[in-house]
């Protein structure tokens, strides 16, 4: 059973996402709260497996919110199946948001005009440890914002000199969004072989899913927005 907080300001869409999710026989709303401080104190209270974040609340907004949850995760070598994973709710319009909530931790995105289906199957992805719900949807915000990226954001630490070059082929594929399948179809390689790479990528740069990897290609250089 996957476990949801569902964090919005607006209590009707917090009702109305909370009654989709509900209605699914393998998901669990298990609170609800409507600005980012309930969220982080609900978060460290009732563990959930996802929480489904709104960006712009009063008192505390989304990226604040996510970045402390994140912050207190596990790393990745340790990080156990039920670690908290946040999955963004919002509007693509506020794109460039976005982007500064996956610099704080989070691990997807997902627009609130979405069809009911496509967010159980969104939260489902995120459970499960898939972050890239639209790789991309998610490589045309990065291309567009990543440098103007608010210069409040803090910076995180990228250092490529521990990764093989192998893994730096594999960080480079991840960046443009690419599937493990992909990844394993461009490389002559099995897709379990490249699953084992992104995980040893993930925790040499001490990411905790896909979407921070994504983040760390364009810090490093590696990837150019737009490249």
């Amino acid at each position: 059973m996957t476990t949801v907080l569902v964090v919005d300001d607006q209590p009707l869409i917090r009702q109305a996402v909370s009654a989709i999710l509900s209605a699914e026989n393998d998901i669990s709303v298990v609170g609800q709260a409507s600005n980012g401080a309930e969220a982080v104190q609900l978060t460290a209270a009732l563990r959930p497996d996802v929480v489904l974040m709104d960006i712009r609340m009063p008192e505390m907004d989304g990226i604040t919110a996510t970045s402390l949850i994140c912050a207190a995760l596990p790393t990745p070598a340790d990080a156990p199946p039920e670690s908290t994973r946040v999955l963004i709710l919002t509007t693509f319009e506020e794109d460039e948001y976005v982007v500064s909530a996956l610099r704080a931790g989070a691990s997807g995105f997902i627009g609130k005009g979405s069809e009911p289906e496509d967010i159980c199957r969104a939260v489902r992805a995120i459970a499960a440890g898939d972050a890239l719900l639209s790789p991309t949807a998610t490589r045309a915000l990065i291309s567009r914002h990543l440098t103007a990226a608010p210069a409040t954001q803090p910076e995180p630490t990228v250092d490529l000199e521990h990764l093989t070059e192998r893994e730096r082929e594999v960080l480079l594929l991840v960046a443009r969004g690419q599937s493990n399948q992909e990844i394993a179809d461009a490389l002559f390689i099995s897709p379990h072989t490249a699953k084992t790479h992104v995980n040893r990528v993930m925790s040499k740069l001490n990411a905790h899913d896909r979407a921070q990897l994504v983040i760390a290609g364009y810090e490093s250089g590696l990837i150019a927005p737009g490249g």
